[in-house]
């Protein structure tokens, strides 16, 4: 028992790492590239930021274990603008700019909307393929709404980029390549290593990708959302984590509807889960829309929902 849980702790950590350097890399390679600064903010960052939650679920889904995946994908949601949300809001209150408000939120509301529509009783490569064009579609639409003047996605990508005069073709390539094969490895080990620890302790592998693997492809959203945090940099916290929640419920659904197709063995996946994933969105949604931030006793109440609810679903 002691190796499967040791190998849930280095994956976790692995991963983590991984999937920032490949982020990191994959930004400047596109900067270097020349491409605009709406495609590596809406696409580039966007799709990173998901990297490990895609990983994840494409491989157990593809293992046989769409349990996880699911649980991976609704858990993440949930921890995204509860557990992260709620934590970054106690450092500090979250600034929601209005672009925020008019572009990511509906679409990230409508995307999770979908999502608990499609996973009822499974999932379907038809399903996988609806889920994939809405991706398209959501894209389409951030990247006719946004523009290379938009302030928020220019400051999204010189965060990301950091100083230009230090980036180097080359390196950052590798960098790229090192982050994608560690991200895959690291994904593997805790795929199977959650696979076991759930056998072997009797839980179920849902409840394992709820809460275990989904806190732990959050963490570089959580440690991204608190450094900023204490830093005041919180215009944008709320739109990392609208996007994150917009790619895990299309691109990552749709990566392991592909892969994996199958019905769901626990249902709590498809019932309480799904029931607390959306409320949880319009509650956060809500806090964002009143006033134009989230204040420390909404973040309270996120975080409580968060502490309070999902241990429960076990």
């Amino acid at each position: 028992m002691l190796l499967p849980i040791l190998g849930l702790a280095v994956g976790l950590v692995l991963l983590t790492v991984a999937a920032d350097h490949f982020v990191i890399g994959a930004a400047r390679l596109a900067a270097r590239l020349r491409l605009s600064t709406v495609v590596i903010g809406a696409v580039v960052i966007g799709f990173g930021t998901s990297a490990p939650e895609m990983v994840v679920s494409g491989l157990a889904a593809a293992q046989g274990s769409l349990d996880i995946a699911v649980g991976n994908v609704i858990g993440s949601n949930i921890a995204n603008l509860s557990l992260v949300l709620g934590l970054a809001a106690l450092v500090v209150p979250i600034v929601v700019g209005s672009p925020t408000i008019r572009r990511e939120a509906p679409l990230s509301l409508g995307a999770t909307v979908l999502f608990a529509v499609l996973v009822q009783g499974g999932l379907t490569r038809i399903e996988a393929v609806v889920a994939g064009l809405a991706l398209a579609a959501a894209l389409a639409w951030m990247l006719l709404t946004s523009s290379d003047d938009d302030p928020e996605l220019t400051d999204e990508v010189d965060e990301f980029l950091g100083d230009e005069a230090e980036v180097r073709t080359a390196r950052e390539a590798v960098r790229t390549l090192l982050g994608l094969g560690f991200t895959l490895g690291a994904a593997q080990v805790l795929v199977l290593s959650a696979t076991t620890v759930a056998s072997r302790v009797g839980l179920e592998e849902g409840f394992v990708g709820l809460t275990i693997v989904a806190i732990g492809t959050s963490l570089p959203e959580l440690a991204t959302s608190l450094q900023a945090a204490r830093k005041g940099e919180t215009d944008l916290i709320v739109g990392n984590l609208l996007g994150s929640n917009i790619f895990n419920s299309l691109a990552v659904v749709a990566v392991a509807g592909l892969l994996g197709p199958g019905r769901l063995a626990d249902p709590t996946l498809a019932g309480a889960a799904v029931v607390l994933m959306l409320t949880i969105s319009v509650l956060a949604t809500v806090f964002m829309a009143t006033g134009r931030r989230v204040v420390r006793w909404e973040g309270l109440v996120l975080l409580i929902g968060y502490l309070a609810v999902v241990p429960a679903l076990a």
